[in-house]
């Protein structure tokens, strides 16, 4: 039963995701694919996790953010990723309404913490290059926390705010959302309600949350450039490249697929471009963060071998 009698009109109380455009003979090869991406996204968030949590060496500013970076982004995978595996091996691809403001809800609190935790791992690298001296009074403890907390304040209110403008508008007639999982601007397409305070609240929101972020970046990494340029040595390059190259990749990819998914789009989610800028987003990027800072990072690398080494003694 997918819609309810309210008055004259007939209010839906169920959805069903369309997933992405897979043939039917294929469905078992991704399945397969998207599975074994979800454990690595898992696997991999965890094991920095459990690193930092267990080596005293990576009880810092930065890898404290990482360490919430890596939590943010194993949850994002999650709101997505199970229920697509679900509806790829069920023939019944249906959400409740509650379940879909859900999904909506925390896939919008997740990914903005994302951003807002870039924002703060940015700004950790520039005191951490330009104020190399001042670095442990400036970077305290109480300011990483209160930066965390801060993030996990502002995203809140913005995935509830959300949450509670799309709780009030009513779905009639069309319940098919044409995507694998509930997207917001999928939502306001099927609404029979008004929607334009919704539209002007994600145009005002919108630039708080990703543009001004995005631009401290900038200004972060322009102020780190200019650092070097004033100094320029080979040695303070490869200290940079070193110190930054890790976040810079990851910035690279969640705002480049979000540019792609969100500014750069048709219109037409269902389209495959867009499917796959959407995967990207969701499934690719969690992914590959882990492998960013594991591959590239010799802190990680050497306290991974700490701790394979303390087992060893132990055993």
């Amino acid at each position: 039963m997918s819609c309810l009698p309210k008055g004259n009109q007939t209010v839906i109380s169920w959805f069903l995701l369309l997933g992405l455009p897979i043939p039917p003979e294929r469905q078992h090869l991704f399945y397969a694919l998207f599975l074994a991406m979800y454990l690595t996204t898992v696997l991999g968030n965890l094991l920095i996790i459990i690193l930092i949590q267990l080596d005293s060496h990576l009880h810092t500013p930065m890898y404290s953010l990482l360490s919430n970076l890596s939590f943010s982004d194993l949850c994002f995978s999650s709101v997505t990723m199970p229920k697509l595996l679900q509806n790829m091996q069920s023939q019944d691809p249906s959400i409740p309404y509650a379940g879909c403001l859900a999904q909506m809800y925390f896939f919008l609190l997740f990914g903005d913490l994302e951003s807002f935790l870039l924002v703060a791992m940015a700004y950790d690298r520039y005191v951490a290059i330009c104020f190399p001296l001042r670095y442990t009074s400036i970077m305290s403890p109480k300011l990483c926390v209160g930066l965390v907390v801060l993030s996990w304040v502002l995203t809140t209110f913005h995935a509830m705010l959300h949450t509670l403008l799309m709780a009030r508008l009513s779905f009639c007639d069309n319940n098919v959302i044409p995507h694998f999982f509930c997207d917001m601007s999928a939502l306001l397409k099927l609404s029979c309600s008004d929607t334009h305070v919704n539209e002007l609240v994600i145009f005002i929101t919108g630039g708080l949350i990703l543009v001004i972020p995005f631009v401290l970046i900038v200004v972060s990494y322009a102020r780190i450039v200019s650092s070097i340029l004033k100094v320029p040595s080979a040695r303070g390059i490869r200290k940079a490249f070193s110190t930054c190259g890790s976040h810079l990749s990851v910035v690279s990819l969640f705002y480049g697929t979000v540019i792609g998914l969100y500014l750069c789009s048709s219109g037409n989610p269902s389209t495959v471009k867009e499917s796959v800028m959407a995967i990207t987003y969701t499934m690719v990027t969690p992914m590959l963060n882990p492998f960013i800072y594991s591959l590239r990072n010799r802190d990680m690398k050497r306290a991974l071998g700490r701790v394979i080494c303390k087992k060893k003694m132990m055993v």
